[in-house]
């Protein structure tokens, strides 16, 4: 049987949307295995207990033996809930606070390890380190801001380690990686009427990153992973659509038409330090700490690049987003119980820092805050060379002051409080050949 599972396995994770709500800071998504959620992630570029450590810390395949294999699908739900506190919406008067902005997200991962030698390992992992959605009722208080912001990646990421030593493993991984964005929000087309229509901009594209990794065997009972992603940059083209009354608008340079449009994009770079312990027999500890850095988005200006025909403002900036982003912190720690040979028991914390600095430039589609992370899991070994994961966490998150002034721009002024939770669900399933 697990013969015909590792052909099939990679393709059919393909095929499913790599999209979620974002759980980690910003819009970071940490769940590209479901194993180490139950510990919130803690021990990630160290714990090297199935192929996933392709994305975490490559060098953790020379832990593996043989072909190896693991894929799995996480399950997010986020919550965004606001509360008005006196926001001014401006010529088009909306009314309403939205619903609730969150909602489900799947995303799956795949991974194959293989020990070509001894000392020389090859692998392939496949996920999506970056995501968010969020999606307002039409219309609201803020929907001159947003009504629907949608991130997706897709990322395959070809990898090799070497063990130097018995001590010592190195491991590094190119990254290509695609990119989708869709935005939406109401645009005023009439002040005398206070018409209003819907702008959708689609952008797209794909660039390479590299990520290293080093893995060092202190003591039997004892590792310290170090690993490094790089920021990946993006050259987004796509278009801006109207679907509604169409008028002059100065404020998008020009007519409201459809029209070619293009954005640069920098996602940002991590490193993760991790370190595992084992007490005894029974016990396990993990613990974590990560930086990524988030202050290569400062802000994300989407350019017109409509040269020809109605519209043609090639070069204008249709909108800023202002994110005025800054590098975060993550730190996590956790703890195994193995119950029996076959049974085990994970147990996680963690808190996550924000990019988003302030209520001032706190976007209504990223309505993000600090976080903290509990976690639980379980994982059971139908055989020798079997494990089933299953994790659960809760991300408890700080209530969201928003003052986000954009009425020079004709998109209102939203003031108040996002109420913002998330539940996470994951199963994964590893083995080896």
């Amino acid at each position: 049987m697990h013969k015909n599972l590792a052909p099939r396995l990679i393709p059919a994770l393909i095929a499913i949307a790599f999209s979620g709500g974002a759980s980690a800071s910003g819009f970071q998504l940490l769940e590209q295995n479901a194993s180490g959620l139950g510990n919130s992630y803690a021990g990630s570029a160290a714990v090297a207990e199935n192929a996933s450590t392709i994305f975490y810390n490559p060098a953790g395949m020379t832990q593996l033996k043989g072909l190896q294999v693991s894929g799995g699908l996480t399950a997010i739900h986020t919550s965004y809930k606001f509360s008005d506190q006196g926001s001014s919406v401006g010529v088009l008067q909306n009314s309403g606070n939205g619903g609730d902005g969150g909602g489900w997200g799947y995303l799956p991962n795949a991974y194959i390890s293989w020990e070509a030698t001894k000392d020389l390992y090859l692998g392939l992992g496949i996920g999506a380190p970056f995501g968010l959605k969020t999606e307002y009722n039409n219309p609201w208080q803020g929907g001159a801001q947003s009504l629907k912001f949608d991130i997706k990646t897709v990322n395959i990421n070809p990898s090799i380690a070497w063990r130097a030593n018995e001590f010592v493993s190195i491991g590094a991984g190119i990254n290509y990686q695609k990119a989708s964005a869709e935005y939406e929000r109401q645009v005023s087309v009439s002040t005398a009427t206070r018409a209003a229509t819907k702008m959708t901009l689609d952008l797209d594209d794909d660039a390479w990153g590299w990520n290293v990794g080093v893995l060092f065997n202190i003591a039997p009972s004892t590792k310290v992973g170090l690993s490094y992603r790089s920021a990946v940059k993006y050259d987004l083209t796509g278009d801006i659509k109207f679907d509604g009354p169409v008028a002059q608008n100065p404020l998008l340079g020009g007519a409201v038409t459809n029209r070619a449009a293009k954005a640069t994009l920098k996602l940002p770079d991590t490193w993760i330090l991790s370190a595992t312990h084992v007490l005894n027999d029974r016990f396990e500890l993990l613990g974590d700490i990560s930086w990524t850095g988030w202050s290569s988005i400062p802000k994300v200006d989407v350019i017109n690049a409509q040269t020809t025909g109605v519209g043609a403002v090639s070069g204008n900036v249709a909108q800023t987003l202002d994110t005025d982003f800054r590098d975060t912190w993550r730190v996590a720690a956790g703890a195994n119980y193995r119950y029996t040979d076959a049974l085990k028991f994970k147990f996680g914390v963690a808190y996550d820092q924000t990019p988003v600095q302030g209520a001032s430039t706190r976007l209504v589609s990223l309505p993000d805050n600090n976080r903290i992370w509990l976690s639980f899991g379980t994982q059971w070994k139908p055989t020798k060379d079997s494990a089933l994961d299953l994790g659960i966490a809760h991300l408890f998150v700080k209530d969201s002051k928003i003052d986000n002034d954009q009425s020079a721009a004709g998109r209102g002024r939203v003031t108040g409080t996002f109420a913002d939770s998330a539940w996470i669900f994951g199963l994964q399933y590893s083995a080896a050949f």
